[in-house]
């Protein structure tokens, strides 16, 4: 394939010049858009899908474009070529960002064009996890970068989404100590959903079919009788790998038949850092003699649009992981797959999704680092009948709730009816009047605030409010 250059228009818009009113939508991205993509690809990929089917959608990435789309443009940018992403600024009326844009882009940055921040990922807690395994002073560093990239967005955006309530708590609590849950915000919407919208991950709408085998009888040393778990994301450290690794080992040595396949052992992207995580499962895997016998690593990242022939030869889907801050507030995107197969689940407690696996009856939950029960998980999913017919049926109705057209029905809306936050349409006196008050409130208290404080009154409501504030002040310090 002939990749596109920066800059290149990849496919027009077939509606680009046809509707002046529709809404011009643009997504960024710094994942690659291929035939193999991450969860933030996919996120994008299935938004441009679908927002396409009202407004005008340009997709931009820095990382690569490799694939090509009817109903949306596609574009390379390079993260050194601000003048390219600029051209894509000016035609917007809508900014959706991910991760790192307001840094790389200057012209994002201090766009004044709708914007709509997709914080589905809390990166900043999964650094945490991701590099507790450095010095001090370095993993402080990492968390800072993320922090600082946060704020950003939590200070400028329009709008913002999330996978979850939790996640929808995590962020107001966020927005509330960055000023953004204000009068103006409050009185537009008490209830803030709409200003911090819950947009899961998605799934795909159809019926998923099999055009090959991807593990059965395909996989060397998987054969078209075994029972299949397949884990169906990458080997990150904020997961734990190494417990379901034991599990396996301890029901292999009553059911041999049983194999699990971790499809996505190493990231495709070589700017994605191998985990420690990943070093600790494989060295596992080999001191219990179960690499390629009862254990597989793909070695490759399955490309995309393949990924359901690995998923349907599978039994049983599983995602374990240890209880931590990232934990509560994940939204582990590759589960959700595993209701479009409709593949029993197995998964350890303590975030979002395992709450659901339990209400729902969607397979087992299992307390965190506990083989044994992790053990027992799998060999009640795999070989208990009534069990596993009454999770499939429990799935086929959830999955309705989780299809792409119906999570993305909210951002869908905003797109055609875009608004800027009421807070940001303050007018500019407003906005210095607030800034100076919050100037003033920070300052140590002395005569010196004293003496702001009362010109502030006097500027915002004159000698009487001046009069009010300071009898009021000294009625409190007498009280």
């Amino acid at each position: 394939m002939t990749h596109p250059q920066p800059g290149m228009i990849v496919n027009p818009s077939p509606r680009a010049e046809a509707d002046s009113t529709r809404t011009r939508v643009l997504i960024i991205t710094g994942d690659r858009i291929g035939a193999r993509m991450a969860g933030p690809a996919i996120r994008v990929w299935s938004m441009a899908e679908e927002i396409s089917t009202s407004c005008d959608v340009r997709v931009v990435s820095w990382a690569a474009i490799e694939r090509t789309a009817d109903a949306f443009e596609l574009h390379h940018v390079r993260e050194t070529d601000d003048a390219a992403m600029s051209v894509h600024e000016r035609w917007a009326d809508v900014i959706i960002v991910q991760g790192v844009s307001f840094r790389i882009f200057p012209s994002i940055a201090r766009t004044d064009k709708i914007v709509v921040a997709d914080l589905y990922d809390p990166f900043h807690l999964e650094q945490l996890e991701q590099n507790k395994h450095l010095d001090a002073t370095r993993w402080n560093e990492e968390v800072t970068k993320a922090v600082s990239l946060l704020n950003e967005q939590l200070s400028r955006a329009d709008c913002f989404l999330c996978a979850s309530e939790r996640q929808q708590t995590l962020w107001l609590g966020a927005l509330s100590a960055a000023g953004r849950i204000n009068p103006l915000t409050y009185s537009a919407d008490p209830s803030f959903d709409s200003f911090v919208r819950i947009v899961p991950f998605g799934l795909p709408s159809g019926p998923a079919s099999q055009t090959r085998h991807g593990l059965k009888g395909t996989v060397d040393g998987i054969g078209p009788d075994d029972k299949v778990l397949i884990w169906g994301g990458g080997i990150y450290d904020w997961f734990d790998p190494v417990t379901l690794v034991r599990a396996v080992g301890s029901v292999a040595t009553r059911h041999p038949e049983v194999k699990l396949f971790f499809m996505s052992a190493r990231h495709f992207n070589p700017d994605v850092p191998e985990m420690q995580v990943l070093a600790e499962t494989v060295r596992t895997s080999d001191e219990l003699g179960l690499t390629d016998r009862n254990v597989f690593f793909n070695e490759n990242w399955v490309d995309y649009d393949d990924r359901i022939n690995y998923l349907l030869d599978a039994d049983a889907g599983v995602s374990t992981h240890p209880v931590h801050l990232e934990t509560r507030f994940s939204f582990r995107t590759r589960l959700l797959d595993y209701l479009w197969a409709r593949l029993p689940i197995i998964t350890t407690d303590g975030d979002g999704f395992a709450d659901l696996v339990r209400e729902r009856g969607l397979g087992r939950v299992v307390p965190p680092a506990d083989p044994d029960a992790l053990a027992d998980a799998i060999v009640d999913v795999l070989y208990d009948d009534d069990l596993r017919a009454s999770a499939i049926t429990a799935i086929d109705s959830v999955r309705e709730e989780f299809t792409w057209e119906r999570v993305l029905a909210p951002l869908r809306e905003f797109c055609e009816a875009p608004a800027v936050a009421p807070d940001r349409a303050a007018s500019p006196s407003e906005r210095r009047q607030q800034a100076d008050f919050d100037r003033i409130l920070s300052m140590p208290k002395g005569r010196r605030r004293d003496a702001a404080l009362v010109m502030y009154y006097l500027r915002t409501g004159g000698v009487r409010r001046a009069i009010d504030k300071a009898r009021g002040r000294r009625e409190r310090q007498s009280g």
